[in-house]
């Protein structure tokens, strides 16, 4: 049998240095445990691969850890640790809430919380998917969240925490986690690339991270994905190839074209486009994202806010300084409209040109208005 782990698991955070794009939430919880005060009942709120149950498991590791370092960190070598990381500590209970949201499920962990721990100071309850619990298990948690055994520490974690009771919420210390940042993440799968020996490039890997929309675990699945298709050599082409992403050079082109008033070779460009299988939709919506990315690059003080690598942002840079920002502004008005149209057109694809013809006539249109 093979041996082989997947990236999510392999390299999921084990302690508060490792969580990544938390740092304010991890310096809370130390400081919490440095200072001796742990609230009884934890709400974790966020969307998908933030780091919710990861922090949660980091906590209870670290509660219970009887040798703490002094940056407030697990040993990973006494008793509890290593009974925590084989998957054996009676510290720990784990209960996924999307599928044991009944009244029974509460009770029999109601019954559980009674029992002191064997080994180290607490036992922690988490439980996962929070908001999926019946009304009748929230009413039946109600009372044991509000006054728990001293020796017992709840973590409830939530991707909809408008779907949390106020009774609830109000008996938790609640901690938003942020979505991760596309730089993060990018650098984080720079990381791995290195420890697995693969050569990645820093295009490719801020693609993955733009892919994930802000989940960790996301872009660790888009990243396996790529390296079972590319191998130990991970480039920008591949992760278009495989992800079915427009390159960036679609875009600088059809610019230059709309600037040149070259409509000829703006509409060939697109046919292009659709030949490679791509919908027309996503490509207006991505003409868009590349025209306020133009615009964005036209000020040193928003250059930052480009969320690409940096060859590309320096390829934004240079073309916003042959544009116009009304020219930019009157060509997001043309493809905003179109894009509010697209789903209602009769003919897509002639919409889609007309919109091209209108973007390569925008520098015609505004030298007229020139006094």
């Amino acid at each position: 049998m093979s041996d082989y782990i997947v990236s999510a698991r392999k390299y999921r955070p084990q302690t508060f240095d490792t969580l990544v794009g938390q740092g304010n939430i991890s310096t809370t919880l130390k400081n919490a445990i440095k200072n001796d005060q742990l609230a009884q009942a934890f709400l974790f709120c966020g969307s998908r691969g933030v780091g919710k149950t990861s922090t949660a498991r980091i906590l209870a590791k670290t509660i219970n850890c009887s040798n703490r370092t002094e940056n407030i960190e697990a040993c990973g070598e006494c008793d509890s640790c290593k009974s925590f990381d084989e998957g054996q500590s009676l510290n720990v209970y784990e209960l996924d809430a999307a599928s044991n949201n009944s009244v029974d499920d509460i009770r029999s962990l109601i019954d559980q919380v009674r029992i002191a721990p064997q080994l180290g100071d607490y036992k922690v309850y988490i439980i996962d998917e929070v908001h999926m619990l019946s009304t009748a298990a929230f009413n039946a948690f109600l009372k044991t969240l509000e006054e728990p055994p001293k020796h017992a520490i709840f973590i409830l974690a939530t991707t909809e925490k408008h779907k949390i009771i106020p009774t609830i919420l109000s008996r938790c210390q609640i901690f938003d986690f942020n979505r991760i940042q596309i730089s993060d993440i990018a650098e984080h799968l720079k990381k791995i690339s290195v420890n697995e020996g693969i050569d990645a490039e820093s295009e490719g890997l801020h693609l993955i991270a733009q892919k994930a929309d802000g989940a960790l675990r996301d872009a660790l699945s888009i990243f396996d994905q790529i390296v079972s298709f590319a191998g130990k050599t991970l480039t920008y082409q591949s992760v278009i190839e495989n992800l079915n992403v427009l390159d960036y050079d679609y875009y600088f082109k059809l610019v230059d074209y709309a600037l040149q008033e070259d409509i000829t070779n703006s509409l060939l460009l697109y046919h292009e486009i659709v030949n490679h299988g791509f919908d027309g939709h996503q490509f207006i919506v991505g003409l868009s994202e590349h025209y306020r990315n133009l615009l964005v690059g036209k000020d040193p003080k928003t250059i930052n806010l480009l969320e690409v690598g940096d060859s590309i942002k320096k390829r934004y840079k240079e073309q916003s300084a042959t544009i116009d920002a009304k020219h930019i502004m009157r060509a997001l008005g043309v493809i905003s409209t179109a894009d509010t149209n697209y789903k209602s057109a009769k003919n897509q694809r002639l919409l889609v040109e007309l919109t091209l013809m209108q973007l390569c006539s925008i520098k015609n249109e505004l030298e007229k208005k020139k006094p």
